[in-house]
């Protein structure tokens, strides 16, 4: 069942600005609303590691849709603009659309957007749209089915993930965003079917380094291949030039094909960390605060939420740890090498 929500007056002035020790304001709220997947994604959630046994989280362990709200309320009073619902998989949480629109309702956010395997996509994208969604992201990795099959861990089918993206497109569900995660020797070859298949579709297609995330998909700095070599491919069949972001905080770089048949984006975390502007808080499904995508720990919100604190005592905690945050993981890792000790990517989202 879908949890109930509750129609509150949501209007909450926003605070003088919040800023960590980089001087990097508080922008954007990634909101985990599932830690399950129907995908087992190798880079993420290998299926010998999350087996048909694992236990994820009980429902009253989740955050319900009542305690969402009220946390989004409060990062928006302190700065937050975009929110972008995560998983796991989130349109796995029944009555998805119901928290979309009450989140559309909350004053200072202009922004909310989703991140998807793809797979329930085309039947839940013009109920999302209705709700207020502004913009969907779909993971998807290859084209090639085989391939496609490797890197999903043997789960759900490309041609889902298509209609899905269809079904996106119709919606109004746009611009999409389509993101390959790309590992040499496994998918490296399927870059430029992909950018030869969405070409003047008006979807983009953004290239995210494999990187490592977690703790759990052993990766080594030779399985990424540099945003750099993939745009020299590109750029050999299909000429293009760099171009402005379209914020400041922008993960990708954008890249614009000369003929104006769209564009491409790059995310290069490992070869061009951006840690510096990063402006980006994640929310576990189970209410526990990250300021990092490579933290070790977060912070529990869920306990005082429950336990009666009111909204200035959350805010304080939340002000509070943000005032303290430097990460800058990708930085670090380029400097010192990677760490071992990282929260799994499908507990916070991508």
């Amino acid at each position: 069942m879908p949890d109930k929500i509750i129609n509150l007056p949501i209007d909450i002035p926003l605070q003088p600005m919040l800023r960590d020790r980089r001087e990097r304001p508080l922008r954007d709220l990634r909101i985990s609303v599932m830690d399950r997947c129907n995908f087992r994604c190798p880079y993420c959630m290998p299926e010998d590691k999350y087996h048909k046994d694992f236990q994820f989280l009980k429902r009253s362990e989740r955050l319900s849709f009542d305690e969402i709200l009220r946390l989004a309320n409060i990062f928006a009073g302190l700065g937050v603009e975009k929110l972008r619902i995560t998983g796991g998989e989130p349109l796995l949480r029944p009555g998805l659309a119901d928290l979309i629109g009450d989140l559309t309702r909350i004053e200072h956010i202009d922004d909310i957007a989703l991140t998807t395997n793809g797979i329930l996509l085309a039947q839940h994208a013009a109920a999302l749209k209705a709700a207020g969604l502004d913009r969907v992201s779909v993971s998807l990795d290859s084209l090639d089915d085989a391939i496609f099959q490797v890197m999903s861990g043997g789960r759900g089918s490309r041609d889902r993930v298509l209609e899905g993206i269809a079904g996106a497109v119709e919606a109004g569900l746009t611009p999409i965003k389509v993101n390959a995660v790309i590992k040499r020797g496994i998918n490296d070859d399927s870059v430029l079917d992909l950018v030869r298949h969405f070409r003047g579709t008006g979807v983009i297609v953004r290239f995210i380094e494999y990187m490592d995330v977690g703790t759990i998909n052993h990766w080594r700095v030779s399985d990424t291949v540099p945003s750099m070599e993939l745009i020299g491919r590109i750029n050999e069949r299909w000429p293009m030039r760099p171009v402005e972001q379209n914020y400041h905080g922008e993960v990708a770089s954008r890249y614009q094909f000369d003929d104006g048949r769209g564009e491409v984006g790059f995310i290069s975390s490992v070869s061009v960390p951006f840690c510096g502007a990063c402006t980006r808080a994640r929310l576990s499904s189970d209410g526990r605060l990250f300021t990092c995508l490579f933290a070790a720990s977060g912070t529990d919100l869920k306990t005082p939420l429950r336990a009666g604190a009111g909204d200035d005592e959350l805010r304080q905690i939340i002000e509070q740890v943000w005032m303290r945050r430097e990460d800058r993981y990708s930085e670090i890792r380029t400097e010192r090498g990677p760490v071992t000790d990282k929260v799994e990517m499908y507990y916070i989202g991508g």
